[in-house]
């Protein structure tokens, strides 16, 4: 395990600008990539099958091109994210919201693995021993948006927690990426909403590439 303080020059240079930077992050893994190009794909916990493959989808494809995928290790669209840029081979950083002594879900310990064998991270702002409470979770939202150059959101009910990363993201001036998805799904009713808004429609990864790279 590593730690990063914030007053170290080895600080990503991307949360040095974010609300309440973490004064230290604990780090598993290789902490180069934290400054390396990259997007978060987030979304439903309750994932439709469509939504897990298309997270899968474009992590896969968005790592091949060298992407780093970000996401909150999470049930669902985070984890088929994360899954995605492993089964690439490329790299991808899970954010959580406890210490390393307490991975949550449980069931992605293998994940975590996973992530650290193809050569990306696993960081969090809590200690080792603190537990994955609650109120954690909509606080690391804003290293998931922050750590990122955008957000894709894959699928998000109307009131739901993905939401609160989309607005970090757009506080911090990052790019938000919406699939759009089946009007009869209430996972689409918060997708569907922030395209009204005017975020971006992406049907494929070239439409993400246009503005990252």
């Amino acid at each position: 395990m590593k730690v990063i303080y914030q007053a170290k020059k080895n600080y990503p240079e991307k949360l040095k600008h974010i609300y309440a930077p973490p004064a230290k992050l604990y780090l598993l893994g290789d902490e180069t990539i934290l400054n390396k190009p990259s997007i978060a794909i987030i979304g439903c916990r309750q994932a439709s099958d469509y939504g897990k493959k298309v997270a899968f989808r474009f992590a896969y494809e968005l790592a091949k091109q060298g992407i780093v995928v970000i996401s909150g290790l999470a049930r669902g669209i985070d984890t088929y994210g994360h899954l995605g840029a492993v089964k690439a081979n490329g790299k991808t950083i899970a954010v959580l919201g406890s210490g390393f002594a307490h991975i949550y879900p449980a069931e992605n310990k293998g994940v975590c693995r996973e992530i650290i064998q193809k050569g990306g991270a696993i960081v969090t702002e809590y200690s080792p021993e603190s537990k994955p409470e609650k109120m954690h979770f909509p606080a690391r939202n804003r290293l998931i948006s922050g750590l990122s150059n955008g957000v894709l959101v894959v699928e998000a009910k109307e009131k739901s927690g993905t939401l609160i990363t989309v607005d970090y993201a757009l506080d911090q001036g990052k790019e938000v990426f919406i699939i759009p998805g089946n009007i009869t799904n209430p996972n689409s009713n918060g997708t569907n909403s922030l395209i009204q808004q005017g975020a971006k429609l992406v049907t494929k990864v070239e439409d993400i590439l246009v503005e990252l790279l």
